[in-house]
């Protein structure tokens, strides 16, 4: 059986990651400050993290000091924001070298915009994985669960809005078009990659995406139609984090994986879940 490692086992990536590698009786070392002060990868020397990662057979790197637009709006340009993000990669990476582990490191489709701290710190990470022969993988606004609210991104945050005020409030005028991922479909597409690691192009990139164009106004529109009198407020100004640059992802990954979750299914899905709570 594989022992599997993922940082940041907390967030709504790694925790879906997390359930779905256990489902498959895989052995999963759960490694996340959120759990415990000792799981922070910003720790010089963190013993706890070398046992980790010496003892595993693979890991999935998705441990990062991010969150959704509003999170990144106010800290993305701030020291502290690229100190945790600078200091928990060279931590990390310098432990995958010395043990050289196998390792998927999550990017963003923001790595290529200079504007942004945020993405020019992932690009950053894309290196260090090229120089030690990892796998990047480029996320696209993948969506699950969040249980830290100043996070939340886009999805989670409306149906939060939606369904404590009744009126999504927008951050935008909603005009700007994204590609939406469930975390369940990225879950498998992460495991097949694994799987596949040791024949895959490392040159290659790996984006992991819906494949699937919404604009906010509509992902607003789909949240509010499972919600009684809910209404839609925008905002008057353009989006200020990506400043409408817009990618195309590369369709490659489809030659191994492809997404089966819709956006209206994913969101009825979220809300559900949501609901629980």
């Amino acid at each position: 059986m594989k022992k599997i490692l993922i940082l940041g086992s907390s967030g709504q990536i790694g925790s879906e990651l997390s359930k779905f590698l256990k489902d498959k009786k895989y052995e999963v070392f759960d490694f996340d400050i959120v759990e415990d002060e000792f799981e922070d990868l910003r720790i010089n020397d963190n013993k706890i993290l070398e046992k980790f990662i010496r003892d595993c057979d693979f890991v999935f790197f998705l441990a990062f000091d991010v969150g959704g637009a509003r999170y990144l709006k106010k800290y993305q340009k701030t020291f502290q924001f690229l100190h945790n993000n600078i200091r928990l990669m060279s931590n990390t990476f310098e432990l995958l070298e010395k043990y050289s582990k196998p390792f998927i490191f999550s990017s963003s489709q923001m790595s290529n915009m200079s504007h942004s701290p945020y993405g020019v710190s992932k690009a950053v990470g894309e290196n260090y994985t090229k120089c030690l022969n990892g796998l990047t993988v480029k996320f696209w606004n993948v969506y699950g669960e969040e249980n830290d609210l100043e996070k939340s991104h886009v999805i989670t945050d409306f149906i939060n809005k939606a369904k404590n005020d009744r009126k999504i409030k927008m951050l935008s005028d909603g005009s700007e078009s994204r590609q939406f991922l469930h975390a369940h479909d990225c879950c498998e597409c992460l495991h097949v990659l694994s799987q596949k690691f040791d024949e895959l192009d490392k040159q290659k990139e790996y984006h992991i995406t819906s494949f699937s164009w919404n604009t906010i106004t509509e992902i607003a529109e789909e949240v509010s139609k499972n919600f009684q009198n809910c209404e839609i407020e925008k905002a008057q100004t353009k989006d200020t984090i990506q400043k409408d640059k817009k990618n195309e992802p590369d369709p490659y990954i489809l030659n191994f994986w492809e997404p089966k979750i819709s956006i209206k299914e994913g969101i009825k899905d979220i809300i559900n879940k949501m609901e629980k709570k």
